[in-house]
């Protein structure tokens, strides 16, 4: 028997939202604009990241650690809301945004070669 986690106020606004924009992105236009958005501004994100963290060089370790939890978090949050057919789009959203996050953290580095 699998027991489900409680939900959260948070948890449940944050969901509803996601959903009424899934709602809204039944064209498939516009789940591919949305998904491309969230890609570009993940990369802007990670490079930038990436950037800082090159420049202060206290910053690495930590600035890692925290991208790494960041990245684990999405990929645990992608494994609850993969079953429920409501929330495709969100997980489409989550995956965008780590697609993103590794794209920019792996242009970074090959600009330390």
């Amino acid at each position: 028997m699998v027991l489900r986690p409680q939900k959260t106020n948070f948890q449940l606004k944050i969901v509803d939202n996601i959903q009424t924009l899934s709602i809204w992105a039944d064209n498939p236009w516009r789940k591919f604009s949305i998904s491309l958005i969230t890609i570009l501004i993940a990369y802007f994100l990670g490079s930038s990241l990436g950037m800082v963290s090159a420049v202060v060089e206290l910053m690495d370790p930590v600035a890692a650690f925290l991208s790494v939890v960041f990245i684990e978090v999405c990929i645990g949050l992608r494994r609850n809301f993969r079953f429920e057919k409501k929330k495709k789009f969100l997980v489409l959203l989550l995956d965008s945004l780590r697609l993103g996050l590794f794209y920019g953290f792996f242009t970074e580095s090959l600009k330390l070669l």
